[in-house]
């Protein structure tokens, strides 16, 4: 198996890519158009066939053409306005070579947000980066937000290594225990406190 982190210095924003080098397919979780070069030439190296391009999240609204462009990449875009059907559970799985990843349901940060797992990772965009995602300064769903986090992430086990979508403080991973017990806005708190330090955010960073 491969996995790499990639990290857009500028935006902060971070991409990830699963392979299965035995079968030579690949995953890309939160690809970017302005790292298409890059992600294209990491794949031609590798000789990697990329199967699924899988979205937590998106601002195409204010990214015109972005999914245009990465369409370009040639395999199957996953993200949640285009799954309708899915199951609140989240009751999928898409294969790659021998490999498979889960899809979770988890709106909140925007209306549409997945989650993807593999292994002992869990990949979940800006469910936890209530203030770091420059085109969402405050979760479109707070309500949304605390049911994905308290009654879907959180009741993984412990040692689950969560991705996010954007790094905080220069970090990409935490864990389900540390984010239970130490996040800023889910640590200790109710569902109305949170809802009302949610309604306390400015609209705009």
């Amino acid at each position: 198996m491969y996995f790499r982190i990639l990290n857009n210095d500028v935006s902060g924003a971070l991409t990830y890519l699963l392979a299965d080098q035995d079968a030579r397919e690949a995953v890309l979780v939160d690809p970017h158009a302005c790292d298409l070069p890059v992600l294209a030439a990491l794949l031609a190296d590798r000789d990697l066939r990329l199967r699924w391009v899988l979205r937590t999240h998106h601002h195409d609204a204010l990214q015109p053409g972005e999914p245009e462009q990465l369409a370009f990449l040639g395999a199957s875009v996953v993200q949640g306005d285009t799954l309708a059907a899915l199951p609140s559970s989240g009751a999928a799985a898409l294969p790659f070579g021998a490999e498979l990843v889960r899809v979770l349901v988890t709106p909140g940060h925007t209306s549409h947000c997945l989650s993807f797992g593999w292994r002992d990772r869990l990949f979940c965009g800006g469910l936890f980066a209530i203030t770091a995602c420059p085109h969402q300064p405050r979760p479109a769903e707070p309500e949304a937000l605390w049911d994905s986090v308290t009654q879907r992430i959180f009741t993984l086990p412990d040692e689950t290594l969560l991705f996010a979508g954007h790094e905080q403080r220069a970090r990409a991973v935490s864990t389900v225990q540390e984010q239970r017990r130490w996040h800023p806005y889910f640590a200790g708190q109710t569902r109305d406190e949170f809802l009302a330090r949610m309604a306390a955010l400015p609209e705009k960073n």
